[in-house]
């Protein structure tokens, strides 16, 4: 598989986990707890897709490590709010919910091991 595929395929992966998000966010009960984690994780969720795309595009390697590492960041964010959903089961989806778990740790991994990747080559 070519770099460029691999790529593509990447930032897809990051637009379906988005979609996942949107769903869930749309699952929480219209009450004070349920729209704030809704607004929470919608906003952490979400945020990984568009930082990810705008890495593809960024004007130096610094940029592009800055973009991959905010979206880790929100990764990460987003790993602590599925995990408070599941503990509080304010969502009743638990089988949904870790297989959305289990993708948001694959993707912070492939991050991690990105933005690592890209600083070694950085310092060369």
């Amino acid at each position: 598989m070519n770099e460029e595929k691999k790529k593509f395929d990447l930032q897809e992966r990051f637009i379906d986990y988005a979609v996942r998000i949107i769903n869930l966010s749309e699952q929480f009960p219209e009450t004070k707890t349920g729209k704030h984690i809704s607004s929470q994780i919608l906003r952490s969720g979400t945020s990984p897709a568009a930082n990810y795309g705008e890495a593809q595009s960024a004007e130096s390697r610094a940029d592009f490590i800055h973009k991959l590492k905010i979206a880790l960041k929100e990764l990460r964010e987003t790993e602590v709010w599925l995990k408070i959903i599941i503990k509080t089961k304010i969502i009743q989806s638990s089988t949904k919910l870790s297989t959305l778990l289990q993708e948001t740790d694959e993707l912070i991994s492939i991050l991690f091991k990105s933005v690592d990747t890209a600083k070694r080559n950085n310092d060369r």
